[in-house]
């Protein structure tokens, strides 16, 4: 459990497994903390034989907020007007990339998932030696015309925001279930323990304001990510109304040789009953690619 430094930004970073294993970074979502992957699904892919490492997203969790710049106008960015962002998803790919240096790490595994699925697309364009494979999950291109939410998806995230602890837990159970998976069981009191610890180790919605606008603001990856040469994996559910499967699809036509699995019943969420086939496609991927150089070696 250490900070890795991009200029003033501090990323905290945690890992788990043998650092002389395969290193895999996980990227969490928009607003997420890298509390957000279950002990689970980060302890079954230590089991698989990778040396496992979870970060909080700059504007998350114990990671630096840029809480001088405020809350964007976030209805003005939707309605087509400009705003300056702070950063976009290319200084978050920077900050994944500082936690790979600090580590050691001379390239990795990388998964990411929703927006973090973004900033995984963007750290293979940016700095494509540091990648060995991509995993992008329920994610998108940043091509405005695919892998745009629904209404109702919208609606349920541009909400008050919560005066409370109870209130924003409670709001947060009402969107995941409009959110995730129609197919699976729906563990209320798993989630509600998961988000009251959350918001517990932190709570910032102006930081998730400034990632939003940071996707949004950011330009299309479309013609970056067909330069992409790693073996590429694209999951995406069939039942995601944020980020709809069209926005799965166009990241695997955008990538040459890359796998799609789209998962039927699967939402914008990670089912339990989902983690074996989709940790199995992910070591899968990574075994189609050349062994990484060992830490320390750039």
């Amino acid at each position: 459990m250490a900070y890795a430094a991009t200029g003033s930004t501090k990323i905290w970073y945690e890992t788990e497994g043998d650092p002389s294993s395969p290193a895999l970074v996980l990227v969490a979502g928009l607003g997420a903390q890298l509390t957000s992957w279950s002990p689970k699904w980060r302890q079954m892919l230590v089991e698989e034989g990778f040396f496992v490492i979870c970060f909080d997203n700059r504007d998350a969790g114990l990671s630096t907020h840029l809480s001088g710049h405020g809350a964007p106008d976030l209805a003005r960015l939707l309605s087509g007007g400009d705003l300056d962002p702070p950063y976009l998803l290319e200084e978050m790919a920077g900050d994944a990339a500082a936690v790979l240096v600090a580590l050691g790490v001379a390239s990795a595994h990388v998964v990411g998932i929703s927006m973090g699925g973004m900033i995984a697309q963007q750290l293979a364009i940016s700095q494509p030696e540091m990648v060995s494979s991509l995993c992008s999950i329920m994610s998108t291109t940043g091509d405005p015309s695919v892998g745009q939410p629904t209404e109702v998806a919208l609606a349920s995230l541009l909400v008050a925001p919560a005066r409370s602890r109870d209130e924003a837990v409670e709001q947060a159970i009402s969107s995941w279930r409009v959110l995730g998976s129609p197919a699976y069981p729906f563990d209320e009191e798993v989630e509600r323990r998961r988000i009251a610890e959350a918001y517990d180790r932190s709570h910032d919605p102006d930081g998730v304001t400034r990632q939003l606008v940071a996707i949004i603001s950011s330009p299309d990856r479309t013609a970056g990510l067909g330069e992409v040469a790693v073996p590429t994996l694209v999951v995406h559910g069939e039942c995601d109304i944020l980020v709809q499967p069209s926005g799965g699809r166009a990241t695997a036509a955008a990538v040459a040789g890359s796998q799609l699995m789209m998962v039927e019943g699967m939402g914008h969420d990670l089912p339990v009953e989902l983690y074996g086939r989709i940790i199995d496609a992910v070591v899968a991927n990574t075994r189609r690619a050349p062994a990484p150089a060992p830490r320390g070696e750039a």
